[in-house]
């Protein structure tokens, strides 16, 4: 009885330790919600939006809130704002998007994403509305 009894309680030990780890694991993600705000100093979201439409990405990205941007070239620009980095190798801060959206050719040569004559307020403006997809 001794030794059923000492199997059980290590058995509830194993249980409780795999339950408080799961805890802590599961208490770090977030639901829903992106934690960190990205703000864009000068940046306009609304803007950001109509040069979303302007410049066509839609027709290579899939991008939430623009009216047909459901493109399948590039990869989805869904939940933008949580994503640690941009093509796979810049961190994702608003310096380096509006780098990226203005001359991707100068981060990686030969990528599928065109220089598109984007100004530097207009991707400003684009970072901005990228950054409010979280």
């Amino acid at each position: 009885m001794t030794a059923r009894r000492g199997r059980a309680r290590a058995g509830i030990t194993t249980v409780a330790a795999v339950a408080l780890g799961l805890g802590l694991l599961l208490g770090g993600c977030h639901s829903g919600r992106n934690p960190q705000v990205r703000t864009v100093p000068g940046g306009s979201a609304d803007q950001g939006k109509r040069a979303i439409e302007h410049f066509g990405c839609g027709s290579c990205h899939t991008i939430p809130g623009v009216k047909g941007a459901n493109g399948l070239v590039g990869p989805p620009l869904i939940k933008f704002s949580r994503r640690g980095y941009i093509a796979g190798m810049l961190p994702n801060t608003a310096n380096n998007l509006e780098h990226w959206i203005q001359d991707p050719q100068s981060v990686v040569r030969g990528n599928d994403m065109p220089n598109l004559g984007v100004s530097a307020s207009q991707a400003r403006d684009i970072t901005a509305y990228l950054y409010t997809l979280g």
